[in-house]
């Protein structure tokens, strides 16, 4: 997803890509890459080393490293346009604290693809006439954390606009541990890794006699980018740290 991101803004005439940052890598430049041959763009592998006049903070990295990027980003004036998961409410209510702060804009979206956010806005309608849902998302093998941020922020719009219920037969049981997925308000949420798949999610919705299903898959990484090109044009113009790439569309 960073090379991605970063061969969005090189090709981009708008966007002046100034600096990258890896902390396991060890070049100096992004253009010792092969896959960015010619390019003259310095890498910086500890955020203390960053000197950029960089006015947007790209990240696509983990969990436990998304947090202190973004702390970074805001607390030097960079708007951070984030797209990694993971990260605990309390975190994400802290930096929307030193946002306001620091009157700094920035984006935290579960999920940068356009698909994927039309998906929870389908969802959050359907939940109003379905309030029995269970959500399935399915990813590559690689990904960390389980379930999605996407899956997490399509359970909590759903949420909002049902009252919780306790979902299937009250007196059921789980022969095999798990069998049923997560619970978030009475809704089940079921994570799959697979190799070769990207991203996917499912909203299955069942009433008395018929059913809903709301799908969305992101087949390519270059899916994400329209949405983070969005983000990146717009982002300066705020001065708070907002959830969901539907803020800016």
């Amino acid at each position: 997803m960073g090379s991605t991101a970063a061969q969005m803004v090189i090709d981009n005439a708008d966007f002046d890509l100034v600096g990258v940052y890896d902390a396991r890598s060890k070049d100096q430049n992004l253009g010792e890459d092969a896959r960015f041959s010619g390019q003259d763009v310095p890498a910086f592998h500890d955020l203390t080393a960053i000197k950029t006049d960089a006015t947007v903070w790209i990240d696509f990295t983990i969990p436990t490293a998304v947090y202190e990027n973004a702390k970074f980003a805001l607390n030097n004036g960079i708007s951070p346009v984030i797209g990694t998961t993971g990260m605990t409410d309390e975190q994400v209510a802290d930096l929307q604290k030193l946002a306001k702060a620091k009157q700094v804009g920035g984006l935290i979206a579960p999920n940068f693809g356009i698909s994927a956010v039309l998906l929870m806005q389908f969802a959050q309608q359907a939940a109003k006439y379905f309030p029995d849902a269970e959500i399935i998302e399915m990813h590559h093998d690689d990904k960390i954390d389980s379930p999605s941020g996407t899956a997490i922020s399509t359970a909590r719009k759903i949420a909002e606009v049902r009252k919780p219920k306790q979902q299937g037969n009250p007196d059921a049981t789980e022969t095999l541990p798990g069998a049923r997925g997560a619970e978030y308000e009475g809704m089940r949420i079921h994570a799959v890794r697979l190799p070769g798949l990207v991203a996917h999610e499912e909203v299955m919705f069942g009433g008395p006699g018929e059913g809903l299903t709301i799908r969305q898959d992101s087949f390519d990484r270059i899916s994400f980018m329209t949405g983070v090109k969005v983000a990146v044009g717009k982002i300066n113009q705020y001065h708070e740290l907002m959830i969901g790439l539907e803020n800016l569309l």
